[in-house]
């Protein structure tokens, strides 16, 4: 059963337009009513439209109504968690841990329901025929970056992750026809990312985005984008770090689907990186 309905409306509801807003803050209230519902009876009880109805669903990127119901009711049928959870003054660490451990699991269940599977299979495609990778982020997204080229590297594919701009920007200029550059941002909007990327499409070089579940101007100019879902931001930001788990979900499903592509390459690579970690290792 199709699910990640509640989570696109979540991730989605801050752009929305107030007749859009209002039926989301509806359905989100009130989900198990929403699924019952007609167009017509949902317009009504959310004091809207037929025609906004029909607007949310296509600003979601849903194909009506119906896919839309059959996503939330597909969520009511699975295990519910808590939501993010912030930290208060003084808190006792088994709670902070508690916390931190719900706000992490909701992350990837969050980003894992609003995958979108064939633009994932895409990705894995042009990243397993590309010469470099080259993995742009900033702040905690160069994190990510650098955990994806660590990655990519034990398994033989070149990859590259700077934090510098001006060193990215020499190496998006004489990148290979058959490089990728990959963005990671979840806001979509950090201007030294987009100012990379236009460089990028502008060479005519294949783009990869990872950002928050949006129509942002980093994932406009992607030819594959990915995302994660929007989590609510917290006064002492628990959910940005629950954001950048989420992203290090996309890269670990990337690099796994890559190595059940090459299986036994793959794993011919892991092994020989292993064995040289290990022999460096004080006996």
């Amino acid at each position: 059963m199709a699910t990640g309905g509640l989570a696109i409306i979540q991730s989605m509801k801050h752009k929305l337009p107030p007749s859009e807003r209002k039926l989301a803050d509806y359905i989100l209230a009130h989900p198990h009513k929403a699924i019952e519902s007609t167009v017509n009876e949902i317009s009504a009880l959310a004091n809207s439209s037929d025609a906004a109805v029909i607007r949310l669903c296509k600003s979601l990127g849903l194909k009506g109504f119906q896919d839309l119901k059959m996503r939330v009711a597909g969520d009511l049928a699975k295990p519910t968690f808590q939501g993010y959870r912030d930290i208060v003054p003084h808190e006792p660490l088994p709670s902070i841990s508690e916390k931190t451990a719900g706000n992490a699991i909701q992350a990837i269940q969050d980003t894992s329901d609003l995958m979108d599977y064939k633009e994932l299979e895409r990705a894995v495609s042009l990243l397993l025929k590309a010469h470099t990778v080259h993995f742009i982020g900033l702040g905690a997204s160069g994190i990510v970056a650098k955990d994806a080229q660590q990655k990519w590297l034990r398994i033989h594919k070149q990859a590259t992750a700077f934090t510098d701009t001006h060193l990215v920007a020499s190496l998006i200029a004489n990148a290979d026809k058959d490089d990728i550059v990959f963005a990671i941002s979840f806001s979509g909007e950090t201007q030294e990312i987009i100012e990379l990327f236009a460089m990028a499409k502008e060479k005519g070089i294949t783009t990869i985005s990872l950002t928050q579940f949006s129509q942002t101007s980093v994932s406009a100019l992607a030819d594959v984008p990915l995302y994660t879902a929007h989590s609510n931001e917290a006064l002492i930001r628990s959910a940005a770090t629950s954001s950048r788990l989420a992203q290090l979900f996309i890269i670990d499903v990337l690099f796994l689907g890559m190595a059940a592509e090459q299986y036994e390459t793959t794993t011919g690579y892991i092994d020989k990186t292993r064995a040289a970690i290990q022999s460096m290792r004080i006996k």
